[in-house]
């Protein structure tokens, strides 16, 4: 039995015209994973392999233990997955949902559910033909929330929700992993999401993980350097730096490797250092796309 909520090894899956090439993935119990990558990149080929929808062509893929997609049964009795582009019963309302669900799911907790009709602002008799996009995400949220799942797969989820309501869902999330034996995986476009709630993040480009690693180990690393640059000077490609971008008296650097000794490097070689600045999530991603992408030659 795997210790992982999610252990992917060397998992690829072939379309006529897009691959999941040898991806591994680990998600440890108690733990937020930001699944981040853009259109196209396969995510939601890696969810549908997990979830056992898809069957993968190569490798192994364990969730909560359980052999994919042989026994995808038992692995789904303690998994929520919710995605953006999931619906409901129109014309039933959401109390009708939650006691669908509840007949289902001998985890479900009534009081829980109570409490997050409450939070998430919405009522037990409203029809789902009435809610707007937000409302319905964050009914959807609720059932699979009050399940108390081990783990929950979430595609998109703050997909169309106003702030109040993410700041609403996200505190819920964080709320979910006091419990230390549950697990998330949370797949958004939305980096400012990622990077407030994860303490994981895993980056995937064109059906590979360029990178997946401890959110703050990771972030530390990041730095862009501007450097005032002398006349007929030229910076050259170091190891550890993933871009330059040299001006005719300026030059900024960023590296993926930073330390107070590559700043004294710049000054020992007679380059004045204007600054030294941290990178947001959503910057250490587009360079680190960007950056794999130039190794590759793509």
């Amino acid at each position: 039995m795997s210790a992982f909520a999610i252990d992917m090894r060397d998992v690829s899956k072939r379309y006529p015209y897009f691959a999941l090439e040898g991806l591994s993935l680990r998600l440890e119990p108690g733990q937020i994973m930001g699944f981040v990558g853009p259109n196209g990149a396969g995510k939601s080929t890696t969810i549908r392999v997990l979830m056992g929808i898809t069957a993968h062509d190569a490798g192994e893929v364990r969730v909560l233990g359980h052999l994919m997609p042989a026994v995808q049964a038992l692995a789904k009795q303690d998994i929520g997955f919710v995605s953006h582009d999931m619906g409901l019963f129109a014309n039933a309302t959401i109390g009708w949902h939650m006691e669908f669900v509840r007949s289902i799911y001998p985890t479900w907790d009534s009081s829980y559910a109570a409490a997050l009709l409450k939070r998430f602002s919405l009522r037990a008799e409203q029809p789902v033909k009435g809610l707007s996009t937000g409302e319905r995400m964050l009914a959807m949220l609720l059932l699979a929330l009050s399940r108390r799942p081990k783990l929950l797969i979430l595609d998109e989820p703050t997909a169309g929700l106003d702030p109040v309501a993410r700041h609403v869902l996200l505190a819920e999330l964080t709320d979910v992993l006091k419990d230390e034996s549950r697990s998330i995986l949370f797949s958004s476009h939305n980096t400012l999401d990622v990077e407030q709630i994860s303490d994981r993040i895993t980056f995937i480009d064109r059906g590979r993980v360029v990178a997946s690693e401890d959110k703050e180990t990771y972030l530390d690393r990041w730095r862009r350097i501007h450097l005032d640059v002398p006349d007929g000077m030229r910076l050259e490609p170091r190891p550890g730096v993933t871009s330059i971008t040299q001006g005719h008296r300026t030059a900024v650097v960023t590296t993926d490797a930073f330390t107070p000794a590559l700043e004294a490097t710049f000054r020992l070689a007679g380059f004045t250092v204007r600054g030294v600045h941290r990178l947001t999530l959503e910057e250490v991603f587009v360079e680190t796309v960007l950056h794999t992408r130039t190794e590759r030659g793509e």
